[in-house]
């Protein structure tokens, strides 16, 4: 299995990170491969001027590299620098890094909608396997932050863990396994929040 990579950035790596065009950009860097300016920006819907000014900002946070092997003066090829981004929200600790991360993870959340609605609508085009495969499901366990924290870990190591399918085997897709775990909205009051 291919190894993979991961980056923990800092507070002004976040800040980069929270516009929804970057990640838009990375996320396809990471899973398409390399691409130019005007490939992301056909791909994406935007102008190449603007694209290329947010894989600047990408490339100065360590985000993405030139891919120097492809393209030549005219044709500036960009590849992802890791596979994954890590991020702990402990980590904040004044109200600039809390909101921050707030801002990085609402970007999150907007990609992770959009992906989740592109499959749903595209579910009936899938071969039936595929149909089945995927999966929407929710649960709501009563537990303490500290044994929510412990299936959030386990589950990310289960799935960390997995092992893939080769490239080349028949009928393997990329497979999207998003995680979204969070106290449900409204049950806790400002007054049940630490400082």
């Amino acid at each position: 299995m291919e190894q993979r990579s991961s980056v923990h950035p800092g507070l002004e790596g976040l800040k980069a990170l929270s516009h929804p065009g970057r990640l838009r950009m990375l996320g396809l860097l990471r899973t398409e491969g390399p691409a130019t300016a005007t490939t992301l920006a056909t791909r994406l819907g935007l102008n190449s001027g603007a694209t290329s000014y947010h894989l600047r900002q990408l490339e100065r946070h360590g985000f993405v590299v030139e891919d120097t092997e492809r393209g030549n003066a005219r044709d500036r090829w960009w590849r992802a620098a890791h596979s994954f981004t890590r991020i702990d929200a402990a980590d904040a600790t004044t109200p600039e890094e809390h909101d921050t991360y707030d801002a990085y993870l609402q970007a999150v959340g907007v990609i992770y909608a959009e992906q989740l609605q592109h499959s749903l609508e595209e579910r009936r085009t899938l071969p039936a396997p595929w149909q089945d495969a995927g999966n929407l499901s929710d649960w709501s366990l009563h537990l303490t932050p500290e044994r929510a924290k412990a299936l959030v870990e386990e589950l990310h190591e289960l799935v960390e863990g997995w092992e893939e399918d080769s490239a080349g085997t028949p009928d393997a897709a990329e497979f999207r396994v998003n995680i979204n775990a969070f106290v449900r909205p409204g049950t806790l009051g400002a007054e049940d929040a630490e400082p």
